[in-house]
């Protein structure tokens, strides 16, 4: 079969290169236009672009492909496309070219979490399963019937970026069983169920900050679905501090987990303290704070102009006042 194949980022790429691998003929690549980025304005390819090169492949960029890519797409006479994480949206008329249609490679149990951070949400909302549908593009965002799909377990303490490494390899292997089974006729089509779908949309920078207000499960949950980006962030000493890993140390009835109980000697009146508030801070303990159900363990972070590190670590070098409240915004 002749393939078009849309996508973008890094998750895109093992798609491409298992496409690369089989008998069916890549007929171009089509991604998001080159950017200027960093200080030094250089202009950066996607990562399926520079894929793309490598492999020989002929590739196409628009700023918006449902109007200046129809023609071209028209010439090259795919039999099917595939998207990939590609960024746009497709026109009705572009819907209509190939021969056996748009397939979509999405990191998700569609029809949980349509929409552009499907990964994240996951692990946000606490889900302990989640895998790759391949379903068929339509023009409304993730609706499209859906041809198979493979489940993976979420990880105890597994963070957004490494999800996305490992659904990216799920999603070429999903990816390739369905191409196949369309090559073969084999392909049948099930409609997705509406009435249960979520639909959740890009993240933005100021998602990532934290409420302390939670649980500790859930805020476990929001930290490991923030990392690595937007990341998970509060402020502390007037200045952003990201935080990339909790862990629990008691609950605030008083049952303690590990070595909690280790860490609270020398603490009292800790359920009074207020959610946010440092209720530890040094070297021995770390950098315990309150939350809803809990004191927790903040365990790694990042401060501006520094490197990624335990908090420990920091806290040799760096006196932070226990009693402090983190939250809110920079003053």
């Amino acid at each position: 079969m002749r393939i078009l194949f849309l996508g973008t980022p890094d998750f895109a790429i093992p798609s491409l290169e298992a496409l690369a691998k089989t008998k069916h003929e890549i007929v171009g690549v089509v991604t998001q236009p080159d950017r200027v980025r960093g200080r030094n304005n250089k202009v950066t390819f996607s990562p399926v672009k520079e894929l793309a090169l490598k492999l020989s492949l002929k590739v196409y960029q628009y700023e918006r492909i449902s109007r200046e890519g129809v023609e071209d797409i028209r010439k090259l006479e795919p039999d099917v496309m595939v998207t990939c994480a590609f960024g746009q949206i497709l026109s009705r008329e572009i819907l209509s070219i190939p021969k056996y249609g748009i397939i979509n490679v999405h990191a998700s149990l569609l029809p949980l979490f349509r929409g552009s951070s499907p990964i994240q949400r996951a692990i946000l909302t606490g889900e302990r399963e989640t895998g790759i549908s391949i379903m068929r593009t339509e023009y409304e965002v993730d609706s499209g019937d859906i041809l198979l799909q493979k489940r993976t377990d979420i990880y105890e303490k597994e963070t957004a970026g490494e999800l996305f490494e490992r659904l990216s390899h799920l999603g070429a292997s999903a990816l390739i069983e369905g191409i196949d089974l369309i090559d073969r006729g084999e392909a049948v089509y099930t409609p997705q169920d509406s009435s249960k779908a979520s639909y959740y949309p890009m993240l933005k920078k100021e998602d990532g900050i934290i409420d302390f207000s939670t649980t500790y499960s859930e805020l476990d949950c929001f930290v490991r679905g923030m990392t690595p980006w937007p990341s998970a962030y509060t402020y502390m000493n007037g200045e952003s501090m990201k935080v990339f890993s909790v862990s629990k140390v008691c609950s605030i009835d008083g049952s303690s987990e590990g070595n909690g109980g280790m860490l609270f000697d020398g603490i009292e009146n800790i359920e009074k303290a207020s959610c946010g508030q440092i209720v530890a801070a040094d070297t021995k303990r770390g950098l315990l704070v309150r939350v809803k159900d809990a004191v927790i363990s903040i365990d790694e972070i990042q401060l501006p102009g520094g490197k990624r590190m335990k908090a420990t670590d920091y806290l040799r070098g760096h006196g932070v006042e226990e009693g402090e409240t983190l939250g809110g915004e920079n003053k």
